[in-house]
Parts: structure tokens; sequence; C-alpha cells
């Protein structure tokens, strides 16, 4: 399931998996977190055996300075905007008229950003990861940038920017592009703009995720949207819960 294709967006070269059988449903999306990739986000977790065995064509795609895409250094590399073109760019790169995006973490505030851009692109969306923190922004960034480029994670103090450090390590990532990527100026990403995403939404966080925030406050704010609360998990042992899978999966085939 490593089997990465490539190609160019708009000068960069991104990595992405494309598998399993189209049916009558829309593509699956997948858009991975801060400092991880689709082998770790969405392999490795089971997301796409899951969705395949249910049917679906499952497309995932590595961020620019993730994984296997290329490695980028400056802040103006970066931003959830410019990331969200990369996946729009993809989906036209596979002649993909429609896709139900999941997104987690970073890879929910991409996918929002996706589907106020281009709202007849993302059939329905599943922010994972990311509640009420993603209008209210992240805090303790600089922190977790720090961390990616001290020499030793044991120069490391701060607990929060310790995970991250230790799991860009595991995942053996450039920390050099992920200090670029993490210290990018963050597009602001209002109440009134979440209010304002049109196609059916599932927030899912864990019900220990302090890094997400609340789902049912984020879900409040955008019309119609559900809110999935994963139960006894945290950030990093949230995205492969079987709870949060089958919401997703019963998400998807519900229909609005």
């Amino acid at each position: 399931m490593t089997d990465y294709k490539t190609f160019d967006s708009a000068g960069v070269t991104i990595a992405y998996l494309d598998t399993g059988v189209a049916d009558n449903r829309p593509p699956v999306l997948l858009i991975h977190g801060f400092a991880s990739n689709s082998a770790t986000n969405w392999v490795a977790t089971s997301w796409v055996e899951a969705l395949t065995a249910s049917g679906r064509r499952v497309v995932s795609i590595d961020n620019r300075g993730h994984g296997a895409s290329e490695k980028l250094y400056a802040l103006t590399d970066y931003g959830a905007p410019l990331m969200a073109e990369d996946a729009r760019r993809l989906l036209d790169h596979l002649g993909i008229e429609h896709a139900d995006v999941i997104g987690y973490s970073m890879g929910a505030r991409i996918a929002a950003f996706l589907a106020l851009a281009h709202p007849k692109l993302v059939s329905k969306a599943v922010f994972g990861g990311l509640g009420i923190n993603m209008v209210r922004g992240m805090a303790g960034t600089g922190p977790i940038a720090h961390a990616l480029e001290v020499p030793s994670i044991d120069d490391v103090t701060n607990p929060t920017a310790r995970t991250f450090r230790a799991f860009a390590e595991q995942t053996k990532s450039d920390l050099k592009a992920l200090a670029a990527c993490i210290r990018s100026a963050r597009a602001p990403l209002s109440a009134e703009m979440v209010g304002l995403i049109a196609c059916p939404v599932l927030v899912a966080v864990g019900e220990h995720d302090v890094i997400g925030g609340s789902a049912e406050a984020l879900a409040k704010l955008i019309p119609g949207a559900r809110a999935f609360v994963i139960p006894g998990r945290e950030h990093m042992k949230a995205v492969g819960d079987v709870a949060f899978k089958k919401a997703v999966l019963d998400f998807l085939d519900a229909t609005h």
C-alpha cells in the first residue's frame, strides 16, 4: 500500500496513493495531519483498508513538506489555503469532479479551506481531530517549531512540543520542513467562514483531545453539521479508533 505516485502541483512535487475501485459513490480523499503522512495516518491505522472494503476508491495525499512529497523550507511555501490547492490539483489531475474529504488535525483545516474555495468539489467533509480550535487557532506553535529545530529531543522540555518532536522522529520527517510549515502564517478561519461551508459535515474529536477542542462547539457553527465525540481518546490515539471509523462510514453512506 506504499505504491506512491507523484504529480506536479504548480511546481511542487506531490506524492499520493490511489487505490480501490470506484463505484457510484464519490471517491474519498484523505488529508493527513501535521508531521504525519499517508502511510502513518491512513494506511497503518486501517483507514484505507476499511474504506476500500466498503467499496470506495481512496486517494490519499502526502501534504507538501511531508511524507514522500517535496520538502520546502520557506514560510511562504506553506499554509492551509496553499495545501488545499494541492489537494484540488490532485483531484483535477485524477479527473475527479466530486469527492468526500476526510481530514485529520491539520488535514481537517486544509479540508475546510478546500470546501470553502471549491464547494462543488467537496461532496461531504469529515473534520477529524479538530473541533472548535479550528477557529480559535492552536496555541503553542512557537514551542513546537523550536522543538523541531533543536539538535536533540533531550533539549525539549515542553510536554506538548516534545510529543510532536517524538512523532516527527517516528515518522522520519524532515524536521526543518516541518518547522517552516508550523511557523508559516496561519490563514484566519473564522466562525463566520466555517458557517459558509455548504456540504454535509461531520466533526469527530477525541473525548480527551485538548489539541482539537470541542467537536460540538465547532459543529454548532456549521449549518447542519453533526458532532461525534470519540470515546476515551486523546489527539494521537483517536486516529485509528474503531468507533471513529464506524461513525465516518455511516456518515458517508447516509443520504441527505
